[in-house]
């Protein structure tokens, strides 16, 4: 019974660290693009961005992502036995990607608390479907891990990122040329 409420726990965390991830890095956009604005709206936009960002980087993402770990590691000890299924596994490698994306997050954001912009906004944007790959990349691996599908999907997951990632720096080559 435990592991219900467990499991429901971790899945309200779950989602609100994917809100907090989606939503900072689309204020890292709306922050950089404010560093080109000329005064005194890039002072207001620039304060006003610190602002929201660091409310929701410190009282929604961070304490999101480690109730959703906490949560996730306590339904773990809870069913060991699913540590020994490969679709586990693999999804344990997905959640790891995603916490380095969340300290990569961290440091952005640091950066950007300091006035430094080491990054254009159309980084950024490509930036931000990280955490979309794995979110699709971990609930079809759970949604399907009693099957080889599963597999397939995350290997086609990883190809459609790439190519992905591929046709955005083309698109961008090419937009750069022609202005």
């Amino acid at each position: 019974m435990i592991y219900n409420y467990l499991k429901a726990l971790h899945l309200i965390f779950v989602i609100t660290w994917f809100a907090g991830l989606f939503y900072i890095v689309r204020l890292f956009v709306y922050q950089i693009e404010a560093f080109q604005k000329p005064s005194p709206e890039k002072e207001i936009l620039g304060k006003q961005f610190k602002v929201m960002t660091h409310r929701l980087w410190y009282i929604i993402t961070w304490p999101s992502m480690i109730l959703a770990v906490l949560f996730g590691v306590w339904m773990l000890t809870e069913r060991t036995v699913l540590l020994t299924d490969t679709w586990m596994q693999v999804k344990l490698v997905f959640v790891l990607f995603l916490i380095v994306y969340h300290f990569i997050c961290h440091k952005y954001f640091k950066q950007l608390q300091n006035d430094v912009v080491k990054h254009s906004s159309n980084f950024m944007r490509v930036f931000n479907e990280g955490a979309t790959l794995v979110l699709f990349a971990v609930i079809f691996l759970v949604n399907f891990r009693y099957s080889m599908d599963w597999l397939y999907g995350t290997l086609g997951l990883i190809a459609l990122a790439l190519i992905l990632m591929i046709g955005i720096k083309a698109y961008k080559r090419i937009r750069d040329k022609s202005s």
